[in-house]
């Protein structure tokens, strides 16, 4: 399984990197692409509509301040959608948060911190992990180191 890392703008790279390098170190394949919900709103469909298809497991999305992306994402697949709302714009974030959150009933998003791309990186993990047990293990091992021990 792999895992699509979307961004809403070539901007917001840097930011999402984390979730690129914790997928990598996981062994997870990670397809990154620049898609806009609301500049190319076809590519978003189309992409999210045929990536169970296409072998993906995940997909994380990065979008700040109207932060539309997951939810454009989500209610057009049933794969998990995890949205990393970004910081920026006179909010600084909170409004890319409440937008991410603030999904109707049906269109569930899973969202983690302003920024946190290495958690939701670590969530896509988790996910597949459910039925992998060799990436379970990398897991509670990674767990471990990070609780010292």
């Amino acid at each position: 399984m792999k895992v699509a890392v979307l961004m809403g703008s070539s901007s917001d790279e840097n930011t999402m990197a984390p979730a690129r390098t914790t997928l990598e170190q996981f062994g997870v394949e990670c397809h990154w692409e620049v898609m806009s919900a609301h500049r190319s709103p076809e590519k978003v469909r189309q992409f999210t509509a045929r990536a169970r298809d296409d072998g993906f497991g995940a997909i994380i999305c990065g979008a700040g301040m109207a932060a539309h992306l997951a939810g454009a994402a989500a209610a057009q697949t049933t794969l998990p959608v995890i949205g990393v709302p970004l910081a920026g714009g006179a909010l600084s974030g909170v409004d890319s948060l409440y937008s991410t959150v603030q999904m109707p009933k049906g269109i569930p998003v899973a969202t983690v911190a302003i920024n946190g791309a290495m958690n939701a990186a670590l969530l896509a993990i988790q996910i597949l992990a459910v039925s992998n047990p060799d990436l379970a293990d990398r897991l509670a091992a990674h767990r471990s180191e990070m609780a010292g021990g």
